[in-house]
């Protein structure tokens, strides 16, 4: 009997202590982020630093927090983003294909929004294998006709 007394007031803690947390996995090129949105201001952190210093091009400022400016909820969530692999460009994309997934984990609604601008969908390309015999995917050696 103690014992579900106990269970019952760490769940009833943890509960109350924890605002909701949203999570999601984004992915593009070799880039994999882990995206996690919790209610907040609006403030964005990648790898523990400040959204700002970690992409310093604005264009990948702003094509990472596109789902965010797409369904209006810019102010509402504080991001934190976890991200590996890849190139600052790609891991951009990462983080956006993450938003966008955490934000249909928050509210099913905004599917239709995120699917209209295309954030829901995984950008299939990547990098073709080298071939042998060829000194790249595509590239050959110059030919000699003699």
């Amino acid at each position: 009997m103690a014992e579900t007394i106990v269970s019952q007031q760490a769940d009833t803690s943890t509960s109350s202590a924890r605002p909701a947390e949203y999570r999601a996995t984004g992915r593009r090129k070799t880039a994999v982020a882990r995206v996690r949105l919790l209610p907040g201001t609006g403030r964005i952190v990648v790898n523990g630093r400040p959204f700002e210093e970690y992409f310093s091009v604005e264009s990948q400022r702003v094509l990472a927090t596109e789902p965010l400016t797409a369904t209006g909820t810019a102010g509402k969530f504080d991001v934190r983003v976890n991200v590996t692999g890849g190139g600052i460009s790609g891991q951009a994309g990462a983080i956006r294909h993450g938003i966008a997934r955490a934000l249909l984990a928050y509210d099913a609604t905004l599917r239709a929004t995120l699917r209209a601008e295309g954030l829901l969908t995984r950008d299939p390309r990547q990098k073709e294998r080298k071939k042998y015999g060829q000194p790249g995917a595509r590239k050959r050696f110059q030919y000699s006709k003699r």
